[in-house]
């Protein structure tokens, strides 16, 4: 192949001499340059070659090798991503046995980088419950340091979740512990009143998934207690699933007299009049980012029911979601291993 290369060469300047008269030494010089060239790269591609195969052989242990560069080059780049993955697969192991976020699962935008939360907690509260709170903040939640630690390290937000009075009773003393702790999400369009829990639900899920960019958010009652710890590493099982809606399931009986305490008004639309559609207790669900920006971009054409827990089924139904239904969200149950436990 050289060789004939070479020939080639000299072809082509012998019929420049023809065409330009030049000294003959300075031709035959001219031409040996051009065949050394040629040579050497030839030289050259040959020696990577062989050296691209002795590796590739090294590293199958399959002796010798018919694939081409480029094939050998693909399959040296797969391996390399191959160990990559093996690498942040022993993280995500270590980060679900501990119950934290990797530290390397980290979302870049622009020129800087965050780590992106686990779960955002919401701790549905009311006036006159500061007892509560302050029980929560010295149990599970804590306060100051100690909440933003749970946050750095952990990847899980916790905030108390409040409207406003009616009357105006009460908005300055929760304005005043906001400011001493600095952890409520105020909903400045929501009046707290029992009937508008379902409403209370929808905005809350619409404001953090708008605040947050986070894996999952999750509803909890201010009577409930929280291991955020077997929290955390529950949720890091469920990070592959994309919409996943995660609590203690039930279907629980639909009651149409007025005068009983779970009386349903629009008791007639759900199916045999028996018994609600699948949903999460209400003292404590999780619902993953899908969800919950679903919530958030048709926050106002969502239709709520008489309950809270019931709404939020509801407006699940007709999505593409796993019910994934957790024994250890059963916090009034007592469970072995549950995560949570009405106190």
């Amino acid at each position: 192949m050289c060789k004939a290369l070479v020939t080639g060469i000299h072809q082509n300047l012998s019929e420049m001499v023809h065409c330009f008269p030049m000294p003959s030494l300075l031709v035959c010089m001219f031409a040996s340059f051009a065949s050394i060239y040629v040579a050497g790269r030839l030289w050259q591609n040959t020696q990577d070659r062989i050296y691209l195969v002795k590796e590739l052989d090294k590293l199958t242990g399959q002796g010798q090798s018919s694939l081409s560069v480029d094939d050998t080059l693909k399959i040296i780049a797969c391996r390399e991503q191959h160990k990559k993955l093996d690498a942040l697969e022993m993280e995500l192991a270590t980060a679900r046995k501990e119950g934290f976020v990797s530290n390397h699962v980290i979302e870049t935008n622009g020129t800087y980088s965050k780590r992106k939360p686990l779960v955002v907690i919401g701790i549905f509260t009311k006036f006159g419950s500061q007892n509560n709170r302050d029980a929560i903040r010295k149990a599970w939640m804590g306060s100051g340091t100690a909440l933003k630690k749970v946050e750095d390290r952990k990847g899980i937000i916790i905030r108390f979740v409040i409207g406003r009075s009616a009357n105006g009773g009460g908005n300055r003393d929760i304005d005043r512990e906001n400011r001493q702790y600095n952890d409520f999400i105020i909903l400045d369009d929501h009046v707290e009143a029992n009937e508008e829990l379902p409403k209370k639900s929808k905005l809350f899920f619409a404001h953090a998934a708008d605040k947050w960019d986070a894996y999952f958010y999750a509803k909890v009652n201010d009577d409930v207690y929280v291991n955020t710890r077997a929290l955390g590493a529950t949720l890091a099982t469920h990070l592959d699933k994309p919409s996943v809606y995660i609590g203690c399931m039930k279907s629980g009986k639909v009651f149409s007299e007025q005068n009983h305490k779970w009386h349903e008004p629009e008791w007639w639309k759900f199916g045999d009049k028996k018994s609600y559609f699948r949903h999460a207790s209400g003292e404590m669900y999780v619902i993953s980012q899908a969800l919950a920006k679903f919530i958030s971009i048709n926050k106002s054409i969502l239709r709520t029911y008489v309950h809270a827990d019931i709404s939020a089924g509801a407006w699940f139904i007709g999505l593409d979601v796993k019910h994934i239904d957790e024994e250890k969200f059963c916090c009034s149950s007592g469970s072995a291993g549950a995560l949570c436990a009405v106190v």
